[in-house]
């Protein structure tokens, strides 16, 4: 029996493990169709999760309790991705994989020289150049999975997150509804070149509140969590404007499909 290619990701928050792992995926031999994606620590808020399963259907993703699944899952894998968050330890997946063998990757910024990741790491990837301190530790997080949330009030809620006016942020990433039923996608890290929002692939929306998750996360320092959950809040539309802007989106996608 072979063992699968377990390879286990670390690196601190916004270097790029994520993108580094979806990177491997596309160039994986096409032989290995069984791929396991297992991302502890991000509890009720699977924000890589849902951004992978938008780009690989047939990739099986895993989850905080889902670790005897997983296990389960393991020894019959091609390939598997471990990829351990910033705020965990190092070791925090050893006990799970047992005494199965892997390998160990840092994606971390190319100035880093020496930290916790360099004796740990098998090998070390350069990605993106982060800045951040030991002092932007704060880490908020908030599903809104069934929220509709209306466009032009995200992009400006966005825009004032990552513009310091609710603390100072390192890391910021998020999926929404938007009220024309697609899946966004948003990605900001501190002194990396900010790019806009993106749809997932995800069917549209169009009926009733959505059961595809949606949330956020941010990390930073000084962060003023109340505010943000409050006017995230008021960026979400109550059920007789979600109706309304469904009605309108499934007649414009009608009128062109027979057009």
């Amino acid at each position: 029996m072979s063992l699968p290619k377990i390879t286990v990701v670390a690196g601190c928050a916004g270097a790029g493990k994520t993108t580094w792992i979806h990177r491997q995926i596309l160039i994986a031999d096409p032989s290995e169709n069984n791929i396991l994606y297992f991302a502890p620590g991000t509890g009720n808020v699977p924000i890589d999760q849902t951004h992978l399963q938008s780009e690989f259907t047939n990739l099986k993703i895993f989850s905080d309790g889902q670790e005897i699944e997983f296990i389960s899952h393991l020894i019959k894998a091609d390939r598997v991705f471990i990829e351990i968050a910033a705020y965990l330890e190092l070791g925090a997946i050893a006990s799970l994989l047992d005494s199965l063998p892997y390998h160990r990757v840092a994606v971390l910024p190319p100035s880093w020289k020496d930290s916790e990741f360099h004796p740990w790491a098998k090998e070390i990837i350069p990605g993106a150049a982060v800045q951040t301190t030991d002092s932007q530790n704060q880490l908020w997080r908030s599903p809104t999975t069934g929220q509709v949330i209306d466009e032009d009030s995200l992009q400006e809620f966005w825009y004032e997150l990552t513009q310091g006016a609710y603390g100072e942020v390192t890391r910021a990433k998020g999926v929404f509804t938007v009220a024309d039923g697609r899946s966004l996608y948003a990605d900001f890290v501190q002194g990396v070149p900010s790019t806009d929002f993106f749809e997932l692939d995800f069917p549209r929306h169009l009926e009733g509140r959505p059961q595809l998750f949606s949330g956020i996360e941010v990390l930073g320092s000084n962060l003023d969590q109340v505010v943000m959950r409050q006017t995230l809040g008021d960026c979400c539309l109550a059920d007789n404007a979600i109706l309304q802007y469904q009605q309108q989106v499934k007649q414009i996608l009608a009128e062109e499909a027979i057009s």
